[in-house]
């Protein structure tokens, strides 16, 4: 929760984070940088935070710009989603399988690798939200520096990997919905703007007071997906409004890591970037399972299973054109399930081995 007020200090801070993120991603978008307008402002704002220029994380720009992405994954669905759910039994069956087996790899690095305890251990392996996973470890007395780190560069090595590898590997580069989907301003019309941003205001505040998982992206996203299906709206949101969100959320990002250095933490970013590399791995032999199993295309699958953030992983699914729904349903189950049973599985745990 950002502080009520911001002192002229921290408002420049922001304001500098967010103007390296535009130049940033500016520049990635010039090059042809996979996903540029998200991971040329991440790259950058690392690179700055870590060098000790004095930037701070724009949170209070991250409740407005994920309603607006949940506008955005809410417009990509039809109605022949619901054709399609026959096919993705196979992922929600394989889904907590591979929690598991990606959850003891990563603890395996934090805890046997890495020397460290077992709570902390425990919390930074398990690939739920940052904030969520940052509240329950320090509860249940971990080091909350070291978890919160360990989730942020998750997020970082996650999202590199996979936009580099599509863009490198699977030649697949396109910084917002493909050049021929772009979307102007005069595109939308006044009611369209209204509808819209109703979906956003109202389905934020829904679904929170009905405690709905990742209910800033999750409410919108349902609304907006109602009035698309039901002809209310028949049009995305500007094309801009995806890269603004792109370079907002590329900016928080990096800017995580401000105040920390490679020398005071180099070993703790190289032990989440094993831990992140184990879970990726794990993800792409589940990914190829999934696709030999029930035909979705393996690099959808691929998207639905590697554990980043659900916003910024809905986001780079939205960028490389893959079926946002099912990705983003694979992601909101994920973060929902591991909130929901890692504690219980701790204290099992914790109650059989005499840890504590």
């Amino acid at each position: 929760m950002p502080p009520a007020f911001l002192t002229s200090a921290e408002l420049r801070a922001q304001g500098l984070a967010l103007l390296i993120g535009v130049a940033a991603g500016v520049c990635a978008f010039w090059v042809g940088l996979p996903l540029p307008w998200m991971l040329g402002p991440m790259i950058a704002t690392t690179i700055a935070a870590m060098s000790h220029v004095p930037v701070r994380a724009p949170m209070r720009l991250r409740p407005i710009v994920i309603p607006i992405i949940g506008v955005l994954l809410g417009s990509s669905v039809t109605a022949q989603v619901f054709g399609l759910l026959q096919n993705w039994v196979v992922s929600l069956v394989a889904l907590p399988i591979f929690l598991a087996i990606a959850s003891a790899a990563s603890f395996a690095v934090y805890r046997r690798l890495g020397g460290y305890d077992h709570i902390t251990a425990f919390y930074a392996a398990m690939p739920g939200g940052l904030n969520e996973m940052l509240i329950m470890g320090e509860q249940a007395g971990g080091d909350g520096r070291r978890i919160a780190l360990a989730h942020a560069a998750r997020i970082l090595v996650v999202i590199v990997f996979v936009a580099l590898f599509f863009g490198l590997v699977l030649g697949v580069s396109s910084g917002v919905r493909g050049a021929t989907q772009w979307i102007p301003l005069d595109a939308l019309t006044g009611f369209d703007y209204a509808v819209l941003a109703t979906c956003a205001v109202l389905g934020n505040w829904l679904g929170t007071r009905l405690g709905m998982p990742a209910a800033p992206v999750f409410g919108p996203m349902i609304l907006s997906a109602a009035a698309h299906i039901a002809g209310v709206v028949t049009v995305s949101p500007p094309t801009v409004f995806i890269i603004a969100a792109q370079v907002t959320m590329g900016t928080i990002i990096g800017s995580r890591f401000a105040g920390a250095s490679i020398a005071q933490v180099g070993r703790d970013i190289a032990l989440a970037m094993v831990a992140s590399a184990c879970m990726l791995v794990v993800a792409v032999l589940f990914a190829l399972g999934i696709g030999w199993a029930s035909g979705i295309p393996i690099s959808q699958a691929f998207l639905a299973y590697s554990p980043g953030g659900l916003t910024e992983m809905s986001l780079l699914t939205l960028a490389l054109d893959q079926d946002v729904t099912y990705v983003s349903v694979m992601h909101i189950l994920r973060i929902t399930f591991i909130i929901a049973v890692a504690p219980a599985i701790f204290r099992i745990w914790v109650g059989r081995s005499g840890n504590l």
